[in-house]
């Protein structure tokens, strides 16, 4: 698929979400996967922001470490603008290698990188006159913002060092889709006493990113959940050695409308989840239309 039909995909899943009542519509970033490559997901944004009116406008991991502060500051401003305050801000450190490689940056300094141009970001978007630090002269950032004194922001966090700056920034933690239960307990608890030890407010945000497949037809929910258990254990072999046993309901919601919505619930007791982030819009072996229904019964479940 090239990148004009992806755009034309993009928006017309957009347009459908927001017909079924979905409040936002979340975009990772990454680099050089070929076809799936994602290297500016506000540029996508913008184009879902010109169908649609209500839909929030979400990134799961705009990359700080690889740009220019003032001029990201300066891009996600005019996304705010053009949508009407619609930006919801998830930010990253990034991890592979070869991507930091590529772009100059020291991958060891990254938490470093991201804190400073955080902050540059923030005072950009409050009106704060800035100073350039080749030869002192003043910057202000224009346009900024709609939403006042900032986009929504969330911090994409999937160690305990990265834990501990979300706490310390006192921002929303975003956990990877692929988190288990029980990890996700263990470092939203981290997260929170990182905000109190920091002296920031706790958030009252918390999102969580989950793969959600819902159909009625029980056969396709057992394949789903079958194939999905299969990535399980590639994912344990891969990535989480020092997890033996590791299933799909432990990082997925496969179901019907009804257990989608006790799963629902069990989030919201048990871990606080104010806001469910469905992902895994593609899943192999899975049809279009199914996903589509999928993404059309989750709507009806949860949202009307």
């Amino acid at each position: 698929m090239g990148m004009v039909d992806g755009v034309s995909s993009l928006c017309e899943q957009a347009v459908l979400a927001e017909s079924w009542g979905y409040e936002s519509i979340f975009l990772p970033e990454h680099h050089f996967s070929r076809e799936g490559a994602i290297p500016d997901p506000l540029m996508l944004l913008a184009s879902v922001a010109a169908v649609t009116k209500q839909l929030k406008l979400g990134t799961t991991s705009y990359l700080l470490p690889l740009r220019h502060p003032i001029l990201a500051a300066e891009q996600v401003a005019v996304l705010d603008q053009i949508s009407n305050g619609r930006v919801i801000l998830g930010i990253g450190r990034g991890y592979a290698a070869s991507m930091f490689d590529v772009f100059d940056v020291d991958r060891h300094q990254k938490r470093k990188i991201f804190a400073h141009n955080l902050d540059l970001m923030l005072r950009a978007w409050a009106g704060e006159t800035l100073y350039s630090e080749a030869d002192g002269s003043e910057i202000r950032v224009s346009p900024v913002p709609v939403q006042k004194p900032h986009p929504t922001i969330y911090v994409a966090a999937f160690g305990p060092l990265a834990l501990k700056q979300a706490g310390t920034l006192g921002f929303p933690y975003l956990a990877s889709p692929m988190e288990t239960k029980e990890r996700l307990l263990d470092n939203y608890t981290k997260h929170r006493a990182a905000c109190i030890d920091a002296k920031t407010p706790v958030p009252k945000e918390t999102p969580i990113m989950r793969s959600v497949f819902v159909s009625r037809d029980e056969t396709e929910i057992k394949r789903v959940s079958e194939r999905l258990d299969r990535e399980s254990q590639q994912m344990v072999r891969r990535d989480l050695k020092n997890q033996p046993t590791v299933v799909a309901n432990d990082w997925s919601i496969v179901g019907t409308p009804s257990s989608l919505r006790d799963t629902v619930q069990e989030y919201a007791e048990t871990l606080g989840m104010t806001e469910l982030v469905a992902t895994r819009l593609r899943i192999g072996g899975v049809s279009k239309e199914a996903l589509a229904n999928s993404m059309e019964l989750t709507a009806n479940a949860l949202l009307r």
